[in-house]
């Protein structure tokens, strides 16, 4: 299957990526990709730290709650300070 493409106002063809990973090991849980994202994909979790972690407190990170819902617009990663997330073009239907 080929990716899904669009149409710019202008009439330009445009590849949407979607996100894909977003990465729990560099998020911060800072919330910007929450706060921007139009669609609702990302909520806040929070992670009971490793037996490694050097911090006793709960760790809170964004996850992946609706990858269904993105739109492609790529704003998520535009403010990601940690540069977490991870995209890619995808077919109609791909997971």
């Amino acid at each position: 299957m080929s990716p899904i493409t669009g149409l710019t106002r202008g009439g330009s063809e445009w590849l949407p990526e979607f996100v894909v990973h977003l990465n729990d090991e560099t998020c911060i849980g800072c919330g910007r990709c929450y706060k921007v994202c139009p669609r609702d994909v990302f909520t806040l979790e929070e992670r009971e730290p490793d037996d490694d972690d050097e911090m006793d407190d709960v760790v809170s990170v964004m996850v992946i709650a609706n990858a269904a819902d993105c739109i492609g617009c790529g704003s998520c990663a535009r403010v990601c300070p940690k540069k977490c997330h991870t995209h890619e073009a995808r077919a109609l239907g791909e997971g």
